[in-house]
């Protein structure tokens, strides 16, 4: 039997030719900080789209300036952004890999001059900046700009849109009662506290219809916090209001100790997975072509997301291949070097 990982994934008519993924990682690299594409970009992402990866997704992309988590980030607030972000999407669809962008507002964890904004007023920790508490216009404000977000992501051509729910930014703060104290209809049951990513994914679809991806925390390692069960009920929303594939990551949204270990989130994505019948995404130290293959072959998740490893290593697909013992097409330039 062939290796799953390199058997094609169908979403609403966007076929990636593996289960590689690139997930999304900051770069910081927009020094002139307006949120434009850089030569770095063309690189990165090109150079991954030449090793077959096949569905590259463009690092966490600020709906708003003050929803970047650094001053450096990439934004997607403007239509001027529009232009870049569709010249890197050629770049990497010319290798053949398909595209994603992570959408994303860096909530209560901005690094930035000026006022932050959060669902409540409690610093990440000591050493960060007290955000203001969003009023309701301020919540009605960040929906829109993920819906103008995810309409620029449409006019640069991507194949895919993730929404940004981890790693303790600004939807994960709203999940999570650990950093969500409201009294309001943001805030206090899980409805509550869905509520905002329920409005968003409602108002991107008004403007997408292609595969649409959430990433979240499934975790957050802490005896008040959520737990991979809890995710397991808004896993449901999300496939009820047409989520395509849940993005399976953990932690981040307080201090926390976290034990690390080659695939520690693999089970998290298995949990959702199997509890909410919706196609998942692995992630976390995953790092050999058999460890990924057995995600696969166990139906622990659908697709296998790699961030660090494809820092390394821009040609791991290759690697994979050759271990796998599968023949994939090497792009013809490379023909002579890729046995």
């Amino acid at each position: 039997m062939a290796a799953k990982l390199f058997t094609p994934y169908t979403i609403k008519g966007v076929t990636f030719k593996n289960r590689i993924v690139m997930a999304p990682m900051c770069m910081y690299s927009s020094h002139n900080k307006d949120g434009h594409i850089q030569n770095w970009h063309r690189t990165h992402y090109t150079t991954r789209a030449v090793g077959q990866v096949g569905l590259i997704i463009v690092e966490a992309t600020a709906v708003t300036p003050q929803g970047r988590i650094s001053p450096q980030d990439l934004g997607i607030w403007s239509d001027e952004h529009i232009e870049g972000l569709k010249e890197i999407v050629n770049l990497m669809k010319e290798h053949g890999a398909k595209t994603g962008i992570q959408l994303a507002h860096a909530g209560r964890k901005a690094v930035l001059e000026g006022e932050i904004i959060a669902p409540t007023a409690i610093a990440f920790n000591e050493k960060s900046k007290t955000p203001k508490e969003m009023t309701k216009a301020d919540i009605a404000e960040t929906v829109q700009a993920f819906r103008k977000g995810a309409e620029r992501a449409a006019k640069a051509d991507f194949d895919v849109i993730e929404l940004h729910g981890a790693h303790g930014y600004l939807l994960n703060e709203f999940l999570s009662p650990l950093s969500n104290k409201r009294s309001d209809e943001y805030g206090g049951s899980k409805e509550n506290r869905y509520r905002i990513l329920r409005e968003i994914i409602d108002a991107v679809k008004t403007v997408w219809d292609g595969p649409l991806f959430v990433r979240v925390s499934a975790h957050d390692y802490h005896e008040e916090g959520l737990t991979p069960e809890d995710y397991i009920v808004f896993a449901k929303w999300m496939k009820e209001q047409g989520v395509d594939l849940i993005d399976v990551s953990s932690g981040s949204v307080v201090p926390a100790s976290i034990h690390v270990y080659p695939g520690y989130q693999v089970k998290y994505s298995e949990t959702l997975k199997n509890g909410a019948t919706i196609a998942t995404g692995a992630v976390g130290l995953i790092t050999s072509p058999i460890q990924a293959e057995e995600i696969l072959q166990n139906d622990r998740a659908d697709l296998v997301f790699l961030a660090r490893e494809l820092l390394r290593d821009p040609y791991w697909p290759r690697i994979a291949a050759k271990e796998l013992g599968v023949n994939i097409e090497a792009p013809k330039q490379y023909e002579r070097g890729w046995i």
